[in-house]
């Protein structure tokens, strides 16, 4: 299959109000880069109430308006960080607990055996990672750990190992679409196409995402040879 065979990102979420948090990782089509992006949308004022901050080359989430914040637990956190040449990118805390497992030796997995889905009942949102490891031997990771039932009474988890190719992505979300309950994602993580350009990929994601319920965008490109970094950043909160 080529590139041109592949749908964008932008027709994988047109017309979807509500596919929730969205990791995507791949390569660039000329092979040159790791490519990665997280966006985060919300329903609630407390979900919209938030912004990325770049924190050297990590990313915390503040909230926008600190006085409106009801509860922090769930929306407050690190959705990018490093450990060594390697990038972690989640949907929760769950950023520190695959960091801190890396960097004791152990793996991706063991670390997120330790976690769950979200204790947000009804809904029991899932708990999405990435880690990517960049250079010329390019591999990643995606994770979904889901509930098993209505009931949140046990959670089953999901890993993917991609070889990169160039021009192929990967794209993971919390939530299938809208509803209430939300219906959490179902089946392997999409196939999406990267273009070269990081501004193409990022304006495609943010102007394809749902006007109301989108907050905050990061995508990054990476040289794989280099490890020279660019990054795109967009807040709907200013």
């Amino acid at each position: 299959m080529s590139i041109y065979d592949t749908p964008t990102m932008g027709e994988r979420i047109q017309g979807n109000s509500y596919v929730g948090r969205g990791i995507v990782v791949g390569e660039s089509a000329d092979g040159k880069n790791a490519v990665f992006a997280y966006f985060i949308m919300g329903r609630s004022e407390n979900s919209r109430n938030r912004v990325f901050i770049p924190n050297g080359k990590e990313y915390v989430i503040h909230p926008f308006d600190a006085s409106k914040v009801e509860d922090p637990s769930l929306i407050i956190y690190s959705p990018v960080r490093l450990c060594g040449d390697a990038v972690v990118v989640t949907n929760g805390d769950q950023t520190d607990t695959v960091v801190e497992f890396m960097q004791q030796g152990k793996s991706f997995e063991q670390a997120l055996e330790t976690r769950c889905f979200e204790p947000d009942a009804p809904n029991f949102t899932p708990r999405i990672s990435a880690v990517l490891f960049p250079g010329a031997d390019y591999t990643y990771k995606m994770s979904i750990l889901k509930s098993a039932d209505a009931a949140g009474s046990a959670c089953n988890r999901y890993t993917f190992n991609y070889k990169a190719l160039a021009g192929v992505g990967h794209f993971i979300h919390t939530y299938n679409h809208d509803g209430n309950p939300i219906p959490t994602f179902t089946g392997e993580p999409e196939r999406v196409s990267i273009p070269n350009d990081i501004d193409v990929f990022t304006q495609d994601i943010w102007n394809n995402l749902d006007e109301n319920n989108k907050i905050s965008l990061i995508v990054r490109y990476i040289d794989k040879e280099s490890g020279a970094c660019e990054d795109r950043m967009i807040n709907k909160n200013k």
